[in-house]
């Protein structure tokens, strides 16, 4: 298996924290670099104001949790890459898989409230779908 480049679907929870320290050690035994990915879904329904707040407010918390991600690389270990994509997240990772010809997708199990764990569930089988490329979840 030749695999150089992993793609992270991360929503902040201990299944994807757990993907990515698995993206990490499967990047270091292989070579590959690490590519993160936040999906900030905006809401369905609201104004435009509302969604630019909600979509910043997102943003700005994944790029907070990303700077301890960042800090759990080891120095001289694989090269990570983070991203915040806006839109729907099986649509986004899909995407960026297929941009980026990602070898290796990996992604958490279950999302860290109940909703987004009925939600994150079908990301899975949508992204399992659509996937250009392997796919492992992460429990």
């Amino acid at each position: 298996m030749n695999i150089k480049t992993i793609l992270v679907a991360y929503d902040g929870s201990e299944p994807a924290d757990q993907a990515y320290a698995s993206a990490l050690d499967l990047a270091s035994k292989y070579g590959a670099e690490v590519r993160v990915l936040a999906v900030a879904q905006p809401p369905e329904v609201g104004d435009e104001v509302e969604t630019e707040a909600l979509i910043d407010n997102r943003r700005r918390h994944y790029r907070h949790i990303f700077k301890r991600l960042q800090a759990a690389a080891q120095p001289g270990g694989p090269t990570v890459h983070f991203e915040v994509a806006v839109g729907h997240p099986a649509e986004q990772i899909v995407l960026h898989a297929e941009k980026l010809g990602a070898d290796l997708i990996l992604m958490g199990h279950r999302g860290n409230s109940l909703l987004s764990r009925w939600l994150v569930g079908s990301v899975v089988k949508q992204v399992i779908v659509h996937a250009p490329c392997a796919l492992m979840v992460v429990r």
